[in-house]
């Protein structure tokens, strides 16, 4: 089997498992076996995503009897790919030229499932009764030095069209990557939220919809009475008053909010921000023509 044999998905997917849960074995003095192997743990509640991400491997790739593993045999391929994950003292690196195949959003996708979270940030606003939330992305590559999570960095803007920034850590080798703009953050998961569609045990990590929802629940229950919004600066930014009244006729004609925010090129929350202000303060925007 040759790297340039799979699939562009299986590549994707491979490359990013390397660099995130997964790892290439090593071939131990005295072992039968002639070339490495793939092997990566993880425990029983993230089953239904190995098996999502099992069916974009290579058919030769299996879990274990004990379902704590997602395996591969002995391949010639893994031998090969061996020195563009590892450096001679075993630490995981990253090649260019394995990112130079890494065009799909599969790539970013398994490789946030793997080893990144959505964070929140949470501020409160007792006065106003306003709980502000602002979504983060982290890519928990600690394993990675700070030199390879730079040319990871500049991929995922290049290809991606995603900013993601250093940032440090107490263990590894001191540095994550992690998006410090709301509006990068949205980007990030509308990518990866389209390609994990069928994979709805992730939701919590990839649909930001669904997981604000959850959020609010969760402050509703114990903050009853507060409103929960996402915190972001194009929140802020004033509407003009044409922008109103496009805004307000668009809802009276039933367009849907990202709709609204597609044709004023706004972000989807501020909208659904704008809405929720002109409604409460009667604006004169919102009286029928």
């Amino acid at each position: 089997m040759d790297l340039h044999v799979l699939t562009s998905d299986e590549q994707n997917v491979l490359i990013a498992s390397i660099l995130g849960d997964g790892e290439i074995t090593k071939r131990y003095p005295g072992s039968r076996r002639k070339n490495n192997s793939y092997r990566e743990h993880f425990s029983i509640q993230q089953l239904d995503y190995r098996i999502w991400k099992l069916n974009l491997l290579p058919p030769t790739f299996y879990f274990n009897k004990s379902c704590s593993f997602l395996v591969s045999p002995s391949l010639p391929l893994l031998t090969q790919m061996f020195n563009h994950f590892y450096n001679s003292n075993g630490d995981k690196i990253v090649s260019l030229e394995m990112l130079k195949l890494c065009k799909s959003p599969l790539f970013l996708t398994t490789l946030f499932l793997d080893d990144g979270s959505l964070s929140i940030s949470v501020s409160k606003n007792h006065l106003k009764k306003t709980i502000y939330l602002t979504p983060h992305i982290h890519l928990y590559l600690q394993c990675l030095s700070l030199e390879d999570l730079c040319k990871l960095k500049l991929h995922i803007h290049t290809q991606f069209s995603v900013e993601v920034n250093t940032s440090k850590r107490s263990d590894g080798f001191g540095y994550i990557l992690k998006t410090t703009k709301v509006c990068e953050t949205m980007k990030f998961l509308k990518i990866v939220g389209e390609v994990s569609r069928d994979c709805p045990s992730m939701y919590h990590k990839t649909d930001w919809e669904f997981r604000f929802s959850q959020e609010v629940k969760r402050y509703q229950e114990s903050y009853p009475g507060y409103e929960v919004i996402v915190s972001s600066s194009d929140r802020k930014k004033n509407y003009t008053e044409e922008e109103c009244e496009v805004l307000c006729k668009m809802k009276r004609e039933g367009r849907t909010d990202k709709e609204i925010a597609a044709h004023l090129n706004r972000p989807y929350w501020s909208v659904v921000y704008k809405w929720a202000e002109l409604r409460k303060n009667n604006s004169e925007y919102i009286l029928p023509d």
